[in-house]
């Protein structure tokens, strides 16, 4: 069965015209949905009867179940999430001052193979819906009772590796009679699938962009990352170019610290030549290790030594603040020992 979550407002309207239905009643569904947060048909007092017995056999309205839990003491909440089919998702929900921020999934598993990334331990078995990714945002709400104010698509899978589902349910969750959740609250990451980096260019939406760069050259790129063997870094550095000329908008390259393999002060000094002239700025982040690898997180100060040199060479950068270091923090991590046990 077809999910009402696969719809933006304007394909839902003419799917109610194709059912027969007047178009305004898929204007009603959605602000049940997505303004009341109403999950069941049978609720939406203002459709008949008989429409709401028409829907429940077309369109799936039901949520995700949470299959486990775990809450950080940092207020940092991992889900992990059953699909109608039984796989198994994580997504992620982080306290910011600003809102409430979650971290989307978009793949069931990932064929990235990126060396220190618990995610691609179980490979790709499929791409996510549109509906599977909205539903993780309103499982996530129904269970906390307030709304999600970010998102951050950066869960297991690569984006740009699913581009029309990830893009469908951007504009269904930024429709202002949806979520409404504003373009520049949405940041979508991919490790450098440079065609799909000009198609996102021409998409005409303000979403973020952000690189999962990780290095500061092709040899150590290489090593961490095999998509580097396929688009290297100066193709990178011109994509990047590119788009920033076509969109006016900066981009975030977020930099893991892994311990004497990529944070020695030489490598941010290289990491600074490559970034010089282009509108960007560097998210460093904190490895949480991941039992099935052998990197190591690098020592406190050796990433404010990595910063403060940053910041002398005149390159913006900002260190991410770790959160839910006490449960299975690594993206995939609580998955994969879920699927290992399974």
């Amino acid at each position: 069965m077809e999910s009402v979550y696969n719809y933006t407002l304007k394909n839902l309207e003419k799917k109610f015209v194709e059912l027969g239905e007047k178009p305004f009643r898929a204007k009603q569904v959605f602000e049940w949905i997505y303004v009341k947060e109403v999950y069941d048909y049978d609720l939406m007092t203002n459709l008949s009867q008989s429409l709401r017995d028409k829907l429940k056999t077309e369109l799936l309205c039901q949520l995700l179940e949470i299959y486990e839990k775990q809450v950080s003491a940092d207020g940092t909440v991992k889900y992990l999430l059953r699909l109608d089919d039984g796989g198994l998702i994580e997504t992620v929900l982080m306290i910011h001052p600003y809102g409430h921020s979650l971290c989307v999934t978009s793949q069931l598993g990932c064929n990235m193979a990126c060396g220190f990334c618990a995610s691609g331990l179980l490979k790709k078995q499929r791409n996510l819906s549109a509906d599977e990714m909205v539903r993780q945002i309103l499982t996530v709400q129904n269970d906390l009772q307030k709304r999600i104010s970010h998102i951050v698509v950066m869960g297991t899978g690569e984006p740009f590796d699913n581009y029309d589902h990830v893009m469908n349910f951007i504009y269904i969750i930024n429709d202002p009679k949806g979520l409404a959740i504003g373009a520049r609250h949405i940041t979508v990451s991919t490790c450098g699938i440079i065609p799909r980096i000009y198609d996102f260019a021409n998409e005409g939406i303000q979403v973020n962009l952000a690189i999962s760069l990780h290095a500061p050259n092709d040899k150590i790129r290489n090593k961490l990352m095999p998509i580097n063997k396929t688009y290297s870094m100066d193709q990178l550095r011109k994509a990047m170019e590119d788009y920033i000329n076509k969109t006016n908008r900066r981009i975030t390259l977020e930099y893991i610290l892994l311990k004497d393999i990529n944070d020695d002060i030489k490598y941010a000094r290289q990491l600074a030549h490559y970034l010089r002239g282009l509108n960007a700025y560097v998210n460093l982040i904190p490895y949480n290790s991941v039992d099935e690898k052998e990197f190591k997180a690098s020592s406190h100060s050796r990433i404010q030594i990595f910063k403060d040199e940053l910041l002398r060479l005149r390159i913006n950068c900002t260190l991410r603040k770790e959160h839910g270091s006490d449960i299975d923090g690594a993206c995939g991590q609580l998955r994969a020992k879920k699927e290992g046990g399974r």
